[in-house]
This record gives structure tokens, C-alpha cells and sequence, in this order.
């Protein structure tokens, strides 16, 4: 039973907007691991105009106040995407998502998920997940192992407190997503060598780097194949090109030619693997702002950057070579190529990879053929409405 002076409701207008944003910074401010994003981009993500993603959703966002001051905070969002996807992929008719969750306590915690699930029901769900922040191609998940060290780019990072109060209102896992790390200082195991010398004597295979002067051929050549390679996953929900527009936006100043390949056989792209230098590291002393001279530190290191970490958040094969020997080898290939530029270039020695469902056979066959290990698990909740 909620207290008598804790009340949920929709945000409404610029300030109810600002206190939404602000709230995560009060109560994971004293997180040492705790990345503060930009502003910003926070606002960006929220915002209908500047986020591809509603232009196949809607959602809306609540503030829970208590004698007056913000203690808690929850979207409630349902894509029309997932709706039309095979249930026993994840999503389908009736799921209805909730997420950028945050709370003070676990009364709270209870108000605010109480509240995401009545909006839910009100719009004919049957089923909530969550946390999804917004989009399942952007935070999915809450944090339940590694909240020892930072997150990279595009990660989440959550108390662990969290899991408890969420799976006291009777919310179950759906899915667990993980990440893997290694040490890409030091050469791969030989018999991934091997497999990378075989490929290079192919005269079928062509590994290139994509070309950022031409931005957005490469990125509908990526799209493809995402679209194409993914399609049968849990929690699949296609890419549109407006959400393509917004990211390019975001992360072109994190685009650079050698970490991120596209794989040719026989002159058609089947394969590519995008890469990023871990932008946290930069971020993480400007606490959510590029105020006074964070702007200049950040396009300093955005010109020439040099990360410890690199990500690679995205990578995918064509269906139809899913199931073949070529599909192993074009990954390494890539990897290999990727982690001799990013040790070379941008003085890394750390590799992430990641999300990787946790039932992805062979993601995980190719994790630990370059021995990596599992650094970092989000489990994503569900309850049947």
C-alpha cells in the first residue's frame, strides 16, 4: 500500500520533462560506475521529434512525487512493430513495454510500475516487459551482474537494488541478454589464426572497411543485412529507416573506417561488424554535461580518439550462410581485422561484444573461440496483465 503523500503522474510540459531527466542524476550520483549520458541525448531519446523510434510507437512518461520532491519515474511505450511480430519470438499482440525506470525506494518502485501497467491495460495490453528503454535497440534489460565497473557506449547501468523491488510485483525473466570481454592486446588463438589465413587466400571473400564519405549507402547496405540476419531472434522488431536517420545522427561522429567492415562473397555484401571506442570513457568525467568546456575535451577526443574499450554492438550474417562454415569465418575475419586497428590506431586493449541473446549458439560458439567471458548479464521481465 502506497503512502498517502506519494502520487504518480504523467509528465507534463518543460519542467515536468527536466525533472524526468534529472532524477537519474540525483540517485545514481554517487555510483562510481554510473556513466551520467549527456543530457542532451537524453532529452533526444525522449522526445518524439528527435527519435525515429515514435514514428512506430507511442508511450508516455510518469513522475512519482512525494511531499512535493520527484522520487521515482517510469515510461509506458507500446511499438506497433512488436505487436505485429510472432509471439514465440518474444513480442506480438497485447505487449505493451515499460522502462527509463528509476525510483528512491521500493514503494515507490511498486507506484511507478503500478501506474505503467494501468496505462498498458487501458490500451488493450495483455503483457508487460520491461525495463525497455525505449527501443529494444537501445537499453534493453536491467543490469543483474557487472555492476563492479562502468558500462560502455550505449550500455545501461543499474543499481542493483533494482531487481528485487521489480521482481516483488510479480515479474519473472523473459530473457537474458549478456555481454563478453577480452584482452585484444594479444594475437587469437591459433586455430582462429588458421581460419582467418584460409579466408584471406579466398579469392570469393573480400573483408573492406565502409566509407563514412558515403554515409548513407553504407548504412542502408548494413541495414539489410541486419534486418535480414536478425530476423528470427527473440525480440526482433525491424529497424525503420526513420530510427536509422536519428542514430546515424548520434554516432557518425563515432563512425571511423576501420572498425566497422562489410564482408563481400563473390561481390555481394553478406556480413559486416560494427565497432565503437568506448565514447564513456571521455563522457564519464562531464557528469551530463558539455558545460564549460566539456564540449571542447569531447570533440578533442572525438577527432583523434584513443579508448581503452572497444564495442562492438551490432554484427550479423545473411541467413542464409547462418548455418555455414563461411559464416564462422567471415566473423573472425572481421574481428581480427577490426582488432589489429583497434589496438594499432586507437590504442586499445580491451574488446566488448555485446548484447548477445543468451541462447545464441553461435555467438557464443565465436565468444569463446577468442576467449572472451561473460563480464556483464540484463535480464528483461515479463508479466502477463
Amino acid at each position: 500500500m502506497a503512502s498517502a503523500d506519494l502520487k504518480v503522474r504523467p509528465v507534463s510540459g518543460k519542467a515536468d520533462t527536466k525533472a524526468f531527466i534529472e532524477l537519474a542524476y540525483r540517485l545514481n550520483g554517487d555510483d562510481p560506475n554510473w556513466v551520467a549520458p549527456l543530457r542532451e541525448e537524453v532529452a533526444g531519446t525522449i522526445s518524439p521529434k528527435k527519435n525515429g523510434w515514435f514514428s512506430h510507437a507511442e508511450g508516455q512518461l510518469f513522475l512519482a512525487e512525494r511531499g512535493g520532491k520527484v522520487v521515482g519515474r517510469i515510461s509506458a511505450h507500446i511499438d506497433t512493430l512488436a505487436l505485429q511480430m510472432p509471439p514465440e519470438q518474444g513480442f506480438g499482440p497485447g505487449t505493451g513495454f515499460w522502462g527509463l525506470f528509476e525510483a528512491e525506494d521500493q514503494e515507490v518502485a511498486a507506484a511507478v510500475i503500478a501506474q505503467a501497467e494501468d496505462w498498458l491495460r487501458a490500451k488493450g495490453m495483455t503483457k508487460a516487459l520491461g525495463p525497455v528503454s525505449l527501443s529494444i535497440w537501445e537499453e534493453p534489460g536491467l543490469l543483474v551482474k557487472g555492476h563492479d565497473h562502468p558500462p560502455t557506449v550505449l550500455m545501461g547501468h543499474h543499481p542493483a537494488r533494482y531487481q528485487g523491488w521489480i521482481e516483488a510485483q510479480g515479474y519473472g525473466p523473459a530473457k537474458k541478454i549478456v555481454t563478453y570481454e577480452l584482452d585484444i592486446s594479444k594475437e587469437f588463438p591459433p586455430i582462429v589464426q588458421r581460419i582467418v589465413a584460409a579466408g584471406e587466400k579466398n579469392a570469393r571473400i573480400r573483408i573492406r572497411e565502409v566509407n563514412k564519405a558515403k554515409f548513407a549507402e553504407e548504412a542502408a547496405i548494413i541495414l539489410a543485412i541486419l534486418n535480414d540476419a536478425w530476423g528470427d531472434n527473440w525480440g526482433f522488431v525491424p529497424l525503420t529507416q526513420p530510427e536509422v536517420d536519428d542514430v546515424g545522427k548520434k554516432l557518425k561522429p563515432l563512425v571511423f573506417n576501420d572498425l566497422i567492415r562489410i564482408a563481400e562473397y563473390d561481390g555481394e555484401p553478406v556480413a559486416f561488424m560494427v565497432t565503437l571506442p568506448d565514447l564513456n570513457e571521455p563522457l564519464k568525467p562531464l557528469k551530463g554535461s558539455l558545460l564549460p568546456f566539456g564540449w571542447a575535451k569531447l570533440l578533442l577526443w572525438l577527432r583523434k580518439p584513443k579508448a581503452r574499450t572497444m564495442r562492438v554492438p551490432l554484427m550479423g550474417v545473411v541467413k542464409r550462410l547462418q548455418s555455414s562454415r563461411m559464416a564462422s569465418q567471415l566473423a573472425f575475419m572481421m574481428i581480427e581485422y577490426i582488432r589489429r586497428a583497434s589496438v594499432a590506431n586507437y590504442g586499445a586493449t580491451r574488446g566488448e561484444i555485446g548484447w548477445i541473446l543468451d541462447d545464441n549458439q553461435g555467438m557464443i560458439a565465436i565468444a569463446d573461440a577468442i576467449e572472451s567471458k561473460i563480464n556483464r548479464e540484463y535480464l528483461i521481465y515479463q508479466k502477463a496483465l
